[in-house]
């Protein structure tokens, strides 16, 4: 199980397990004013919980076409402070027809990244990693009409995909409003990036954030991000 400050998650019947960067998202989207959400992909429901504890008016929906993670996601929500405001559903967004007609003013995915085949050590974790599973355009295309008039979608890629992600965003009507590049070691390249995506056109707000130093310790920037979720911070 792991704990933050407000909240604990346990992981052990999900594909994907709790990383940087689910913590990274569901600490830097959008959260002011916000009263609904849908975190697509949820896995073990960490940042629905993350935007639950940001956003203390919203009604918070997580989606996730794993049998086994929605349940633990559910369990994981049902003994958050904001129980009241979670919704676990079990939903295929490639056709998601048990959100079909709903809006939210924050949309969050942490998506499958990997474009190849991949050999994970399970078929559930190969699922929850290969791009096939939620495909970028079907993401685009489907998330688009679900934004309110001036809503936010915000997700996080490898920075080989966030050409192909604006790409595809534009052609739903969706524009590029920040981009956050991600830089694990100090001094190395971004292999990431943050991006929020809305239905009104801004100059979009370029940024990165480095995780840890050279001697490998987070970084006064992660720790200002994420101080309200990590213990120590």
């Amino acid at each position: 199980m792991f704990h933050f400050k407000q909240f604990s998650v346990s992981h052990d019947r999900c594909a994907m397990k709790v990383g940087t960067d689910g913590v990274l998202l569901g600490a830097w989207a959008a959260a002011e004013d916000k009263r609904s959400v849908l975190d697509i992909g949820t896995g073990t429901g960490l940042i629905a919980l993350m935007m639950a504890q940001r956003c203390p008016y919203a009604k918070v929906w997580g989606i996730d076409i794993d049998a086994d993670a929605v349940e633990q996601a559910r369990e994981n929500c049902d003994r958050s402070p904001w129980a009241d405001r979670i919704t676990i559903l079990e939903s295929d967004f490639c056709h998601p027809f048990a959100i079909q007609g709903y809006q939210f003013d924050a949309i969050v995915s942490n998506p499958p990244f990997f474009k190849e085949q991949v050999h994970a050590p399970d078929q559930q974790r190969e699922l929850a990693r290969r791009q096939d599973a939620l495909p970028l355009p079907l993401l685009m295309k489907n998330a688009a009409p679900m934004l309110t008039e001036g809503g936010t979608f915000s997700i996080i890629l490898p920075l080989a995909s966030v050409n192909d992600a604006v790409g595809e965003a534009a052609i739903n009507g969706l524009f590029l409003t920040r981009r956050c590049d991600v830089i694990t070691t100090e001094g190395k390249a971004p292999k990431r990036a943050m991006l929020e995506f809305s239905n009104h056109i801004r100059p979009a707000i370029l940024s990165s954030i480095t995780i840890y130093n050279e001697k490998h310790l987070y970084t006064p920037e992660f720790i200002e991000l994420t101080r309200d979720f990590y213990y120590n911070m």
